[in-house]
């Protein structure tokens, strides 16, 4: 757009926005947690899609990626790349990624749950998400192939990793990205490669 109406600072007319966005700038992925009608606007605005996926079995969101694809072809839209954002948390074995992420789990959905009238979440609750649902902790090896696994399901085309769920120790989360950089990403890469062969 060229002009913006603000309610709380100075509206904008042909002001140019950094970073740009758009076909000539950086790439828009808009963040839908299970509303249908969020998919279809996103179709409507000719943006990507990121589904953003924080508990249950990652393909119970297939139904949204179908109504994404239906929506490009009923709108004459084009099909773009579809992601996923969901959190996680790597440590060197599944045991020690567990007993760091289960506190810090515990106090922020602990947090949202009061806000959205949530039950109070368990660490049985989290095991089971970490097992089969849609938390991405454990070693590298365990969150690689839940990531490829995902990736496969869904016909991904990019997976985000939400690794900052709740207070851990900056040290810690430096851990995890060093991981997640150097062991997660060329493995799951791996895993893709040899599926698809």
């Amino acid at each position: 757009n060229q002009y913006y109406l603000a309610q709380t600072r100075t509206g904008l007319t042909n002001a140019r926005v950094q970073p740009p966005l758009g076909p000539e700038g950086m790439t828009v992925w808009v963040g839908v947690g299970g509303s249908p009608e969020s998919v279809v606007r996103v179709v409507r605005q000719d943006l990507r899609l990121m589904l953003a996926i924080i508990g249950g079995d990652p393909r119970r969101f297939l139904p949204y990626i179908d109504l994404y694809k239906r929506a490009c072809a009923q709108l004459d839209k084009p099909l773009r790349p579809v992601g996923v954002h969901s959190p996680g948390f790597i440590a060197a074995t599944d045991e020690e990624a567990r007993e760091i992420a289960w506190p810090a789990y515990q106090d922020m959905f602990g947090r949202i749950g009061r806000e959205r009238g949530w039950p109070p979440t368990t660490k049985a609750r989290f095991l089971a998400e970490v097992e089969e649902g849609s938390l991405y902790i454990g070693s590298p090896e365990t969150v690689a192939r839940k990531i490829a696994a995902t990736i496969g399901d869904l016909g991904l085309a990019r997976f985000d990793m939400k690794y900052t769920t709740g207070p851990i120790a900056h040290v810690r989360l430096l851990d995890c990205l060093e991981l997640y950089g150097r062991k997660v990403i060329p493995m799951a890469r791996d895993l893709l490669a040899s599926a698809k062969a």
